[in-house]
């Protein structure tokens, strides 16, 4: 029977209009062999990436890959892309790995960023930006159903399309010089004595030792690199935001706007948004405290939407789930490792907004690789200076949201902070 590897198989399904047993086929990201296979080998050989075999033949791919790197990335998000680029600036030579076989992809986010956090770093282009935001509305729910709080109008942002916005980071990464890898999983970490010395990747379906001075984990909010190095990044469900978004298609409103629902009964410890993402259409999603949910994210998300006529209209073309951390760690580095963006809960515990933080984050970490590979600094730097810029006040906006239970955050003091937090008051 043919066998099918994973790490290696790019789900193309080519293999499965082959078969002349009909014994192969294809789930979104899972290729299946039946019984009724007899080792044709035909599927074997018109495998593009070497995922198939058979005991008669198994042919491999061969990618090359440098045993040592200065700075090794994990992950290809925007604080992994962002810290390889500064990384590679700051003269270092950098490998960035991504686990995944297509750089911003599956999105897991709801896109939107301030102007003031993208200009920090790059002017926004028409390729990755879906639409420009000049208003907020905010909602909050009563026994009636949604009443508008109010409406702010002056602060600028954009909704991107992240997985353009990510692959052009990776890009930008790429032309300062670094050595970028997609689907190619970190594995472990190599340690010596407790301090990290490299990663061990899989490429190709063939595990390779890469060492490094530096490893950079922005390995997401599953980061098992954090876990590797001994770091506890347990999250506990009341830290977690489960949530669950449609890009919704055919619904009429405002392009301009973005529009924010304090909604226990919708979302319970979270809230509801709509994100515009141009004329017609716009991501609309909500976000679940993980211990006060009764049932999936999604359902909670459906009844949303059916609440709402304007929205119920619409039809759903992509959808969107995932998980935010909303607790910063305390430990972000060890020896020979730095953790970075989700990975390190960098996360506004009000909002759940990530992108500017991992961006921020992701700069801060390769300059400070950079410079430790230099022999100018050490790793501690990266903590010190993040505590100093941004780690306070998310320590702060964590301890304003736990001022306020789930239950108390329809009041005007919190809806000012919220406010406030989205960046719609300045």
């Amino acid at each position: 029977m043919v066998k099918v590897e994973p790490a290696l198989c790019s789900y193309c399904g080519g293999c499965v209009s082959l078969c002349p047993q009909k014994a192969l086929s294809l789930a979104e990201t899972r290729l299946t062999v039946s019984q009724a296979c007899n080792d044709c080998g035909l599927c074997v050989k018109a495998c593009p990436s070497g995922a198939l075999s058979t005991p008669k033949f198994s042919p491999k791919a061969n990618l090359s890959l440098s045993p040592y790197y200065d700075v090794v990335v994990i992950g290809a998000g925007p604080a992994g892309s962002m810290a390889a680029l500064h990384a590679a600036r700051g003269g270092a030579s950098v490998l960035l790995v991504e686990k995944r076989q297509e750089i911003g992809s599956p999105v897991r986010c709801a896109e939107g960023i301030s102007a003031e956090a993208l200009l920090r770093f790059f002017e926004p282009m028409p390729s990755f930006v879906a639409s420009t935001i000049t208003g907020a509305a905010f909602y909050f729910q009563d026994g009636k159903g949604f009443k508008l709080w109010k409406s702010f109008q002056g602060g600028q942002g954009f909704i991107l399309e992240r997985r353009i916005f990510d692959r052009f980071l990776a890009e930008e990464a790429a032309k300062a010089g670094v050595r970028v890898v997609v689907k190619s999983p970190a594995t472990s970490l190599i340690l010596e004595r407790g301090e990290v010395k490299g990663v061990r990747v899989q490429l190709a379906g063939e595990e390779r030792e890469v060492e490094a001075k530096v490893v950079i984990a922005a390995d997401g909010v599953e980061s098992e690199a954090g876990r590797w190095a001994g770091i506890d990044t347990t999250l506990p469900p009341k830290e977690a935001i489960s949530c669950a978004q449609f890009l919704l298609s055919g619904i009429d409103l405002d392009p301009s706007v973005t529009l924010y629902y304090l909604t226990p009964g919708f979302a319970p410890g979270g809230y509801a948004w709509v994100f515009p993402k141009g004329e017609g259409k716009a991501n609309v999603g909500l976000g679940v405290q993980a211990n006060l949910a009764k049932e999936p994210a999604l359902n909670y998300l459906v009844r949303f939407i059916d609440s709402i006529p304007a929205l119920s209209r619409g039809s759903p073309v992509t959808l969107i789930t995932g998980l935010v951390p909303l607790r910063p760690l305390e430990e972000i580095v060890r020896p020979g490792i730095m953790l970075v963006g989700d990975a390190a809960g960098q996360v506004d515990p009000l909002t759940g907004g990530g992108i500017p933080l991992a961006m921020a984050a992701g700069a801060l970490a390769g300059e400070v690789a950079a410079g430790f590979v230099r022999g100018e600094n050490s790793l501690e730097e990266y903590k010190v200076r993040w505590e100093e810029r941004w780690g306070k006040r998310l320590k702060r906006n964590h301890r304003l949201k736990e001022q306020f239970p789930p239950e108390e955050r329809l009041g005007e003091n919190f809806l000012r902070l919220f406010a406030a937090a989205t960046g719609a008051v300045k």
